[in-house]
Formats: C-alpha cells, structure tokens, sequence
C-alpha cells in the first residue's frame, strides 16, 4: 500500500452553543487505506464528519486533500449518511447520477457513464426500478454508487482520487445483509482505490475492515487510542476486540467478546 497520507486533519476542535463537542483530533488516512473510528454514540463523530467532509467549518484546526487546506470547503471528498436518501420518484439509475448532473454534465451521457458501474455494484437491470422495489442492501448499493460517483472526474475523464466518509452505511441492515455488504464494499474499496473513513458502533466491522481503528471517547470527544489492526489469526482477534473495548470503557466480559455491538 501507498503510504502517501492523501487525507489527514490537524489539532480539529468544534463548538457548539460554546460547548466543546470534539477537540484536539488528528488522524491520517493513507491512500487506498481504511480507517473506522469508533466510540459510544454522543460523542462526537457525526459531528467530526460534518468538519471533514466540509460542511462545517472547524473552530480550531485544518483539513488537509492531497496537501491542500479544504477545511470548511464541501464537495472535496464525498460523504455517505446512515440513511441512503435515495429518491423514491427517480429510477435508481436517475438517482446514482445526480452528483454527476450537479456538475452540470450532459443526463444522456450520465446515464450512459453511471450505467458502466451497474454490474460491479450488483444493480444491473435494475436500472430502470425505483428505490422502493429494491431490497435494503441493494439500496445501500445504490447509496454508494452515487457517492462514488460524486468523487470522479467528469464523464470519460478517468478519476480524481477517492475519499470517501460513510457514517455507519450498513447499521440498519440485518446481519447476514450487513455481513454481505462488508465484504462487497472491502472488494469494491479495492478495485476503485477507495480511501475510506468509517463511523460504526460495532468493534467486529471496524476489525473486519480497517487498517487503523481510532478510538474516539469523553466529552468532548477526543482520539483516546490509535489500533493499527492486525489481520485476526491464532487468538488475536480476541485480543484486539477486548483492547477496543477496554479503550472504550465496556468491561470485556465474556458476553461483550461474542457481541460485536455496545
């Protein structure tokens, strides 16, 4: 892997109402790398998302693409909420290229230019279906295409390169689904040269998918713990999930080390 850091913030601080949200937070995200971060809910990382991504601007600190200062700038790196927000009056292909019309590109090459990802993402024939015909991964899917989509060059041009921010994406799906999807998208990550950041609140995803895990926890939020993750082997994966949890402060009981949520 790379390890270029194509994505990284520094010292990031947000406010809200004079309250501290989240303060001093840095991390580095490598490209083609993953990382989750990972803590209780309330603390924080919706809100460091919406600084990320550009949304908002920090009170303290920088965002930096490629070297390049984006803090308070949107449309650098993509972002995917916990919903997928897909319209239920546009076919599922009208959907996936609204980022490409939002840049004024041509529909009819749109169509033609998102069409090409319909096999890759599991979604051929059915682009001409609405999202309430398709099933809750496959909407998920189509959420993610279009974020995607959101972070190429215009159509024909090749690709910028890809950051993508994905606040908890697969958390409404059952298990076997969500499973599924986290195996799909490590694939899909991979053959696009996606370079992830990760909210989720289960310790078994975060392990299953990422380089790096931040562990971010108090009030206000700040990094705690930075886990390089091992690939799980001989015992290990054991190992690092108590880490986590003790990082996060739930007691690695037995019932918590067979639960991969808290």
């Amino acid at each position: 892997m790379n390890t270029c850091h194509i994505f990284k913030c520094e010292g990031i601080a947000k406010n809200y109402k004079n309250e501290p949200v989240v303060q001093d937070i840095s991390l580095a995200l490598h490209e083609g790398g993953f990382i989750s971060l990972l803590g209780p809910s309330g603390v924080g990382k919706t809100t460091l998302f919406n600084v990320l991504s550009g949304v908002e601007k920090p009170d303290a600190g920088k965002v930096f693409l490629n070297g390049e200062d984006v803090s308070g700038i949107s449309g650098k790196v993509s972002y995917m909420l916990q919903k997928d927000l897909l319209l239920e009056y546009y076919t599922v292909l009208d959907n996936v290229i609204l980022p490409l019309l939002i840049r004024r590109e041509k529909k009819k090459e749109a169509r033609k230019f998102a069409a090409g990802f319909f096999p890759m993402f599991g979604l051929e024939g059915y682009e001409k279906n609405y999202p309430s015909e398709l099933s809750g991964g496959m909407r998920q899917r189509a959420a993610l295409l279009r974020t995607c989509l959101a972070a190429y060059a215009p159509c024909g041009a090749g690709k910028k390169e890809m950051v993508i921010l994905l606040d908890e994406p697969f958390s409404a799906l059952d298990a076997i689904t969500r499973r599924k999807m986290q195996l799909w998208y490590a694939d899909i990550a991979q053959k696009m040269k996606i370079s992830t950041l990760f909210i989720t609140h289960d310790v078994e995803e975060a392990l299953a998918l990422s380089d790096t895990i931040y562990i971010l926890n108090g009030k206000p939020g700040c990094i705690t713990k930075k886990i390089d993750v091992k690939r799980p082997q001989n015992g290990e994966f054991a190992e690092q999930k108590q880490m986590i949890l003790e990082a996060i402060g739930v007691a690695a009981t037995p019932t918590f080390l067979h639960s991969s949520e808290f």
